[in-house]
């Protein structure tokens, strides 16, 4: 007898203003089985998540358009309450646990077991007690589905992460509805051997009839444990393959095949070609989230070095360590000179300069003007832009005219559109705002420059004008850049080598012109199954 679908989503559509992340996805998921959903970054997997857990940024942008059918019946999935109620459940890669309660409790979390006491018999059900030993009773069943053997009564702070990322998943198969598990990248943070019990558990939930989406970047766990495979790439479903046709490498393809436009450059000589400007060797950085383990890279003066990989892997993390900005320990050399770790002054002051991909929260000084923006770094640590008082220079004495001729001059050659060098950066779209934080850098007036994250959060025209910046400077001032980011596709268009980080380490060097799949290879961490020798 054939299983029934579960959830079937057709013609899903999501645009966020004005642009369009899903375009036409369908896929149906039956009883027992694990489907994956794979992509890169930005190919929609988490848009189409949300909309199936009703999660409020999809509802407060528009809503979506397409039909979702659950156990046969059409459906509309306004809030995460809509989806539980039909038994939808969701296990995210950012734990939503409670550190200071136990793993029961966090279990039974707003489902908890209560009985009556003397004085509930008298004064109502609101003062019922809790039923500590039925709610343990219910948490020892779920994790006992998982295989787990541990005790349910310990706080989940102090818990290694794989016994979180189990707690997750038993608080929602405790659920007693429960048809439909949307897994998040659940073995990003896992160890490999937490990560095949994990596996097992999932493949233990379908063989009990959930259905399982598995949302993952790990394509050789894809070819473990799913039943079928749907590709997504820039918000379209570009294929959908059975287990027993997959390959990593027709996957890999899939992810990441596209038309890739070069920006037009010119040829550097080949001694420029060879020249290194920065070597790094064994750096390590703690940055939560992004961690980095023993990166070893040079780059060489006057090209664009392109770094990528999927989020989380660690490419964050390399730019921020050097900077200072996060924890590091390890060699990093700049024309011959070793730089000193940990301190963003001494960064500065030997030539370097960032744009970090939060421009928000650490770029710029958003209740401030441009100008200011523009020369603030610049004044803190150069001592620009400041008159002499006594044979010092302090900030209370800035040279308000140079200062503002200064910002006229960055905002007509970087085309910043405002109302002026006295507008406040918030009000700036967000193309703007990123041009402002391009302007603070290059009036450090650096050697080497790390943009990290250039084109997030903003519209496709803005993008190209950052990326033709970008390449303006390189050919025009000879800047070495090194830039960091999640699309493949603007790294190919106007880097000379791009370094895939996976695991917090570099696996390869690769020429923008090389194979989708040997991209799609190495940012899933299979450079061993290459076509060529990349390093």
């Amino acid at each position: 007898m054939e299983a029934k679908n579960v959830i079937e989503l057709k013609n899903i559509e999501k645009e966020y203003f004005g642009n369009k992340v899903l375009k036409g996805v369908n896929m149906t998921v039956k009883e027992g089985e694990i489907h994956a959903l794979v992509g890169e970054n930005g190919a929609g997997k988490s848009t189409l998540m949300n909309i199936i857990f009703g999660m409020p940024v999809i509802h407060s942008t528009g809503g979506y358009s397409g039909e979702i059918i659950f156990n046969s019946e059409a459906v509309e999935i306004k809030t995460p309450k809509d989806a539980m109620d039909l038994g939808i459940g969701m296990v995210h890669q950012e734990f939503m646990l409670l550190p200071g309660f136990t793993i029961t409790e966090n279990i039974k979390l707003n489902r908890e077991i209560t009985k009556h006491n003397p004085v509930s018999r008298f004064l109502g059900p609101a003062l019922k007690s809790l039923d500590v030993s039925a709610m343990r009773k219910d948490a020892q069943d779920a994790l006992k589905k998982l295989g787990m053997n541990v005790d349910d009564w310990l706080p989940i702070a102090g818990l290694p992460v794989g016994y979180m990322q189990f707690v997750e998943i038993a608080r929602e198969i405790d659920k007693k509805n429960i048809k439909l598990l949307v897994f998040d990248e659940p073995t990003a943070v896992l160890a490999e051997s937490e990560a095949d019990k994990l596996l097992d558990a999932m493949k233990k939930l379908a063989d009990r009839g959930i259905a399982i989406l598995f949302i993952t970047h790990r394509l050789d766990e894809v070819l473990k444990i799913a039943d079928n495979i749907t590709v997504l790439r820039d918000g379209e479903q570009v294929g959908q393959i059975k287990n027993e046709d997959a390959t990593i490498t027709n996957i890999a393809q899939m992810m990441v095949g596209r038309k890739v436009e070069r920006i037009e450059r010119n040829t550097r000589t080949s001694e420029e070609k060879e020249e290194v400007i920065m070597s790094i060797r064994d750096l390590c950085v703690d940055m939560p989230g992004e961690m980095v383990h023993n990166v070893n890279l040079d780059i060489k003066r006057g090209e664009i070095l392109g770094i990528g990989g999927l989020a989380g892997q660690g490419k964050i993390g390399i730019a921020n360590g050097i900077m200072g900005l996060y924890s590091a320990t390890g060699e990093v050399i700049m024309n011959g000179k070793k730089l000193k770790l940990n301190d963003p002054r001494e960064s500065i002051e030997n030539r370097l300069a960032f744009v970090s991909e939060d421009r928000r929260g650490v770029g710029l000084l958003l209740d401030n003007s441009i100008e200011l923006n523009i020369v603030m770094t610049s004044m803190q640590i150069q001592s620009k832009f400041l008159k002499p008082f006594l044979g010092a220079k302090f900030l209370l004495m800035q040279d308000h005219k140079a200062i503002r001729a200064w910002a006229e001059k960055m905002i007509k050659e970087l085309d910043i559109r405002c109302t002026g060098p006295t507008q406040y950066t918030r009000r700036l779209s967000g193309g703007n705002q990123q041009k402002v934080c391009i302007a603070r850098a290059l009036t450090l007036e650096p050697e080497l420059l790390f943009v990290s994250e250039p084109t997030r959060g903003i519209d496709i025209g803005a993008k190209k004008l950052v990326l033709d910046l970008l390449v303006k400077l390189n050919q025009e001032l000879g800047m070495t850049i090194v830039m960091t980011s999640s699309e493949l596709g603007e790294l190919r268009s106007i880097c000379d080598r791009i370094a895939i980080v996976y695991n917090g380490k570099v696996q390869g060097v690769l020429s923008p012109k090389d194979s989708d799949v040997d991209f799609g290879l190495m940012m899933a961490g299979k450079y061993d199954l290459l076509s060529k020798e990349v390093m």
